[in-house]
């Protein structure tokens, strides 16, 4: 599903992000990323979710070369994956429901009536189905993380991506949303969580991809 092939990042003022990275995730696999701060963690998920591009090297998914993708493309190409991050940035303005059908209106493809149906099966996957009319500020940290997955898979990728997903919560908090992306990897989704917390994965028998300074130890 995923493939890097010898890929290099170099930021302006000579920092190397990245330098020779290669690997390659199965379909339907799920891994953790670990690393110290600055390892280029979050570099890895941004190329891979084409928001950056590599100084050198190619990057598959799903069999394509997305360094190759045109700007029409990359819309389109984004469209089959979530990404959760530490912190989920939810609009305040707008209900639990109405953040969540984001990336459905965003794409002008889905009907009211789809959108209300995807939008509350998203929900109830994270056991918040009876706060979709609350406001963001009402909820405490880890629904709010709750609700930044729900968003991230509502349009159903074939790939979730996340960066410290659990780095806000206590421990109890982190275990119950790595379960949940456990439940969303034994449906077939390829899953990549970026995260430091070491406590949590020595629990968990999920394949380790390391960087140590921007390369695979």
């Amino acid at each position: 599903m995923i493939q890097f092939q010898q890929v290099s990042k170099r930021y302006p003022g000579q920092h190397d992000a990245l330098t020779d990275v290669s690997f390659h995730l199965a379909q339907g696999s799920m891994t953790f990323l670990t690393g110290h701060s600055g390892a280029g963690k979050s570099t890895l998920l941004k190329l891979i979710a084409r928001l950056e591009t590599p100084s050198q090297g190619q990057i598959q998914v799903a069999g394509q070369n997305i360094g190759r993708f045109s700007p029409r493309q990359i819309p389109y190409y984004r469209r089959k994956i979530g990404i959760v991050f530490q912190d989920p940035h939810l609009l305040h303005d707008r209900n639990v429901f109405e953040n969540v059908a984001l990336p459905l209106l965003i794409t002008g493809q889905f009907s009211y009536q789809e959108i209300g149906k995807r939008v509350r099966a998203a929900l109830d996957k994270v056991q918040l189905l009876d706060k979709e009319n609350t406001t963001p500020v009402r909820l405490s940290g880890g629904e709010r993380q709750r609700i930044g997955i729900a968003r991230a898979i509502v349009a159903k990728p074939q790939i979730l991506l996340a960066d410290e997903p659990t780095g806000n919560l206590d421990a109890a908090l982190a275990e119950e949303i790595l379960n949940l992306f456990i439940q969303f990897n034994q449906i077939g989704v390829t899953v990549l969580i970026a995260t430091h917390d070491l406590a949590l994965i020595s629990k968990m028998d999920i394949p380790q991809i390391n960087l140590n300074q921007g390369q695979v130890t």
